[in-house]
């Protein structure tokens, strides 16, 4: 009986992560190799920009960065990037409330007197995929 039950669970477990899949996020176009890169993942747009979903920091190399998101859904997500180049963790304002580090959204989504929007950002993720952002 036991047996039954482990090869029950064994391939429920392998049913639930195949539905799953890797999602690698190549950024590039930073300014120089100081600091980190923060990216962010969005799965709705009630948290874009606000809780991520997941995220992943990464060294950079050569003014550029990779990262992987490993056994994601498949599903709808948006990214945002920025260049935290004085590695405190968080993306640094000026008064006004406009970043004064460099950031970029995925689709290469801009925001009109405001922040982008999860609409122009978002992008559909239904097998192991790559899609690349760059700094402009």
């Amino acid at each position: 009986m036991t047996k039954i039950i482990t090869l029950i669970t064994f391939f429920i477990c392998s049913l639930m992560s195949a539905q799953n899949v890797n999602l690698t996020v190549s950024v590039s176009g930073l300014k120089n190799n100081t600091g980190a890169v923060k990216v962010g993942l969005y799965n709705s747009d009630e948290t874009f920009l606000k809780t991520t979903y997941k995220s992943i920091v990464s060294e950079i190399k050569n003014n550029e960065a990779t990262v992987t998101f490993i056994g994601i859904p498949k599903g709808e997500y948006g990214i945002s990037t920025y260049h935290d180049e004085n590695s405190n963790g968080k993306l640094d304002k000026n008064m006004m409330g406009i970043p004064s580090e460099d950031y970029a959204c995925s689709n290469n989504a801009k925001g009109f007197m405001g922040p982008p929007s999860y609409k122009d950002a978002k992008f559909t993720v239904s097998k192991d995929s790559k899609i690349a952002i760059v700094f402009n």
